[in-house]
């Protein structure tokens, strides 16, 4: 079976978060089609994760730090994609201050980088991806700021899908369900969580990141230039019940 192919040859990306799980798997995927990639992490070089980041243009930055996101904004002349796949989330969200930390990283620094990076892209006539969740749409009720950042992209997105349409810029979303990657790990190690949570999915399984990266591409290409305000849902069928 003949596999699907993307060209992003003299292109810049951005994909934060790209130092594991699904954003590595992105930046990877972008740089296999050709395209100049670079990526955001929280540790002081890529040498220091696990993954061998070797191929991206690494840059450290803890994006719950505003001057942070300014100067990564100010590093580039030139960007043709902005990933936002970078967030966190928090073990005990209703307390205000965790509550507060979350909403910054999963939802103020997506908004302050696809404003701060508008001007480029609108050069580029460029787009802009962001990664949801499933819990844009249904609530995970241990996880209240998670969710409502989640929530949160997936109206920011649409709106500025709308007003920057006429500008050349696509904006939409790629919401994941359950993904194999670290984060689920204590739900996939454990047994009897695992075989309650796969009960719920169509497909009986976890999702790939890599499955995440080809959507992500996809809806990045000018191949699909008519797609905008859109959110693809990539969780094996889980919203269906």
């Amino acid at each position: 079976m003949s596999s699907i192919k993307f060209d992003y040859k003299d292109n810049t990306v951005l994909v934060t978060g790209g130092s594991q799980g699904i954003g590595y798997a992105i930046a990877k995927a972008f740089t296999e089609a050709g395209a100049d990639v670079h990526i955001t992490g929280t540790r002081a070089a890529a040498s220091d994760y696990q993954d061998d980041l070797s191929a991206f243009t690494y840059h450290s930055v803890k994006l719950q730090d505003r001057e942070a996101r300014r100067a990564l904004i100010e590093r580039f002349t030139s960007l043709d994609v902005l990933v936002n796949n970078a967030a966190l989330a928090g073990e005990n969200e209703y307390d205000y201050e965790e509550y507060l930390q979350t909403i910054e990283v999963n939802l103020n620094a997506v908004t302050d980088l696809c404003y701060g990076f508008k001007p480029l892209l609108e050069k580029s006539r460029g787009a802009i991806v962001t990664v949801g969740s499933s819990a844009s749409f249904i609530a995970l009720r241990k996880q209240p700021a998670y969710t409502a950042s989640k929530a949160g992209i997936l109206g920011f997105s649409r709106a500025i899908a709308d007003q920057w349409a006429t500008l050349g810029i696509r904006v939409n979303v790629v919401a994941p369900g359950y993904i194999d990657t670290r984060i689920i790990s204590h739900v996939s190690q454990d047994e009897a969580m695992s075989k309650a949570i796969l009960r719920t999915i169509p497909a009986k399984r976890w999702g790939q990141p890599e499955e995440v990266a080809k959507a992500v591409l996809f809806l990045a290409c000018a191949e699909v230039g008519y797609i905008n305000g859109q959110s693809l849902i990539v969780d094996g069928g889980l919203m269906l019940r």
